[in-house]
């Protein structure tokens, strides 16, 4: 029952990173309130202490302990000299607004020098608003800036003693958490070959969702390996059976949707949203072969969930014998071809799981090994001999107001000073608020539809937290410490959703300042509305700053996504099938992560061309189905590369020096879309013509799976159906076909 739960909290927040910065941040606001409690602070002191303690907190991002205390250790003197600047100028009018926008401008700028210059940027600013939001007054200066100082020792003692996340201990909880959605999307491949047709597209999306929520987690695990692993061959190892298990794990899927139709399911159909499952009958009838293929499923969860926790012993090593077993064409019960198949699968994705025990805890007790078992091993010990490290190449990086930096900085400080005037025409003691959502609808936004989107949930966050607020305020009344308890829970949901929703993390921003504005005794249904009209004023000063000045729009933005996803599919497809035709070996896993990593960005970015409330249906169904394309693609590439890494080890993989030129019109026609997204002018078109298979003058007679090869041959004809596909939606024109 103990590990279930534990399973199910690894699955539900990788690494724990949630859980750990929200016990982080209200443990560090409840040891600075203590403190200043035993001292007899007044209220206005506690509430500074607080929101420094927060700061301190959520502010540093680095990974390495060292780093974290460098960066709070120069964090505290540049509070103070912010805080101070705030007293100061807090009565002069015009000079105070100046210096503000100017302290904006140098925060968002900051950002170029990476995570500390991030977090220092944050601290100057946050500080300095919570000069305003305290009224600091240059006689209460000695008491508020021990308050500060108060705060980030007890955010110290918190990150360094109490809650401690090192870059190892995350990378063991991410394992964790992959393992447990290993087993979750099992579970759900489970439920898929049990539904019926009337079920089949609620166990469909539940198959699409735990894929996406596995490929998630091992792209947040590729971003901690460098930090978290004590040697870049070891990195490489776990890179690797990660890479394996994600892509068995999703090849099983689709086998066991086509065991389930009458035809060989499209790989599109596990990553569009909303598609329909194929055409199914009945749940597969209870034969021998069925049975045992939902017995073994479930036999692979359990392997999957019993890999991470030490466990061995007979019944273990049974198990995975005979999962592995099937790896061999002997040992594959009677079935129809598709349900043998789903076998393989199961094979396939049994040997990806003993390779991530192998590389995550280590040599394993061989003696209850078969020869399949036996084999297995020792092809997971001569790749593992063949992974060494490599060293990334240098980007060009952009320079002046092309930085996004940069731009993003003149943005912000053209927005601030909007929100400035139009804060100040709306309360001339609470303009801060809409200065405080200009700036924060810019963080982590790169395009004017971001922002726009951004800016829409902030406000909705906020109207519904100004409703609660009124209603927790008038619970609490006057109790303050009831008050403040009910301030730290509103905290850690905060923090617990923020990666989440930001709708919902900014209704419990909203609902805690409602507490907070009671204990400072200025709460009134006043107060709460002017919230809502500042925040929305400072979206739209957002949205107007981001839309007039150095503007990216979404297009622009999407547009060069899409030309370095299309322009990393052609390295990883080139590199891949290069070294399938006995070229020489490239860093294919870090290629693939690449593709990836801009693929993740590129789904970011068509969030505004997404969402449900825009009004361009006909373009959301295309920006949803286009990405859906690209992931098609990154599988059948992730799995090119995959396999060509197996080339100098495995035995049942030869070189074919014929698929570079049989590949030759995919990695064409990927250039030609790439280069037509980047000017619509391209005369290039993309080329049809026979399948790959027969440009290979593949064999009919040849058994299905009997090769390697073959496998090779449907990614590859699989991969080339959706870069065709690609070309309708973006519009490039298809070449004749040559007769």
């Amino acid at each position: 029952m103990r590990a279930r739960l534990r399973d199910r909290i690894a699955a539900s927040d990788p690494g724990l990173l949630r859980l750990t910065a929200g016990l982080r941040t209200v443990g560090a606001i409840a040891l600075t309130l203590a403190v200043l409690a035993l001292l007899g602070a007044d209220v206005h002191l506690l509430v500074a202490g607080a929101m420094a303690a927060m700061v301190a907190t959520f502010a540093i991002r680095e990974k390495q302990l060292g780093a974290q205390a460098v960066t709070l250790a120069l964090g505290l003197p540049v509070a103070l000299v912010s805080v101070t600047l705030g007293a100061v100028l807090n009565a002069r009018l015009y000079v105070g607004d100046v210096f503000f926008v100017v302290l904006i401008f140098c925060a968002v700028y900051g950002r170029r020098f990476g995570d500390r210059g991030t977090a220092l940027g944050l601290i100057g600013f946050q500080v300095y608003f919570l000069s305003l939001f305290v009224g600091a007054e240059v006689s209460s200066l000695p008491p508020l800036c021990g308050a500060i100082a108060l705060a980030f020792c007890s955010s110290a003692v918190l990150r360094f003693a109490i809650v401690p996340a090192t870059p190892t201990g995350v990378l063991l909880r991410l394992r964790l958490a992959f393992r447990a959605r290993l087993a979750q999307l099992v579970s759900a491949q489970l439920d898929l070959l049990d539904a019926g047709p009337d079920e089949m597209d609620k166990a469909l999306e539940a198959v699409r969702e735990g894929t996406a929520r596995l490929h998630e987690t091992a792209m947040m695990i590729q971003a901690q390996l460098e930090d978290g692993t004590p040697d870049e061959s070891a990195a490489r190892l776990v890179q690797r059976r990660i890479a394996d298990a994600e892509i068995a794990a999703e090849r099983l899927g689709l086998l066991l949707l086509t065991s389930r139709s009458a035809e060989r399911a499209d790989t599109l159909t596990l990553h569009l949203p909303g598609a329909p499952a194929p055409s199914v009958g009945q749940p597969a009838a209870p034969d021998e072969a069925t049975a045992t293929l939902r017995r073994d499923l479930q036999a692979l969860r359990a392997l999957v969930l019993r890999a991470g926790s030490g466990e061995s012993g007979t019944a273990l090593a049974h198990v995975r014998n005979r999962l592995l077993g099937y790896r061999d064409e002997e040992n594959l019960p009677p079935a129809p071809a598709a349900v043998q198949d789903a076998f393989r699968g199961i094979g396939e994705a049994a040997r990806s799981v003993l390779g991530l025990r192998i590389a995550l805890d280590g040599p394993q007790d061989e003696s209850d090994d078969t020869p399949a078992t036996a084999r297995s091993r020792e092809e997971l010990d001569a790749e593992d001999a063949a992974i060494d490290g490599g060293e990334e190449p240098a980007e060009e990086k952009e320079t002046g107001l092309r930085r996004p930096t940069t731009r993003a900085a003149v943005q912000v400080a053209v927005g601030s000073t909007l929100a400035i005037v139009g804060g100040e025409l709306l309360s001339t003691q609470r303009w801060y608020w809409a200065v405080l959502t200009c700036w924060i609808v810019f963080l982590n936004t790169a395009s004017t539809g971001e922002i726009l989107v951004k800016g829409y949930r902030r406000l909705l966050g906020t109207v519904f937290g100004v409703v609660a607020g009124i209603i927790l305020a008038g619970l609490v009344g006057q109790h303050t410490w009831t008050a403040f308890g009910l301030v730290l829970l509103l905290i850690f949901a905060m923090f617990y959703v923020a990666p989440l929703s930001y709708t919902l993390m900014s209704f419990f921003v909203t609902a805690m300042l409602g507490l907070l504005y009671t204990l400072l005794h200025t709460y009134s249904l006043d107060v709460l509305l002017l919230r809502v009209e500042e925040t929305a004023l400072g979206a739209a000063c957002g949205v107007v700053a981001a839309a007039l000045v150095l503007p990216v729009r979404t297009d622009r933005r999407t547009n060069e996504l899409l030309g370095t996803v299309l322009d990393r599919l052609a390295e990883v497809t080139e590199a891949a099938v290069g070294q399938l035709s006995g070229g020489p070996a490239d860093e294919l896993l870090d290629k693939a992560r690449d593709l990836d990593q801009a693929l993740a960005d590129l789904r970011a970015a068509t969030q505004p061309l997404t969402h449900p409330v825009t009004p361009l249906r006909a373009r959301r169904h295309t920006a949803r189905y286009v990405v859906a394309l690209l992931e098609t693609c990154a599988y059948h590439a992730r799995t090119l590369a995959a396999t060509a890494e197996l080339l100098p080890t495995h035995p049942s993989i030869a070189a074919d020096p014929r698929l570079r030129g049989a590949a030759g019109r995919t990695v064409r026609n990927i250039e030609t879309i790439a280069a037509r997204v980047a000017d619509e002018h391209a005369a290039a078109r993309v080329e049809t013509g026979p399948s790959i298979a027969s440009l290979l003058g593949s064999d009919a007679g040849t058994p299905r799976y009997g090769r390697i090869t073959d496998r090779v041959l449907r990614h590859l004809e699989r991969l080339d159906e959706a870069v065709v596909g690609l070309a309708r939606p973006l519009g490039v024109p298809m070449a004749e076909p040559l007769a």
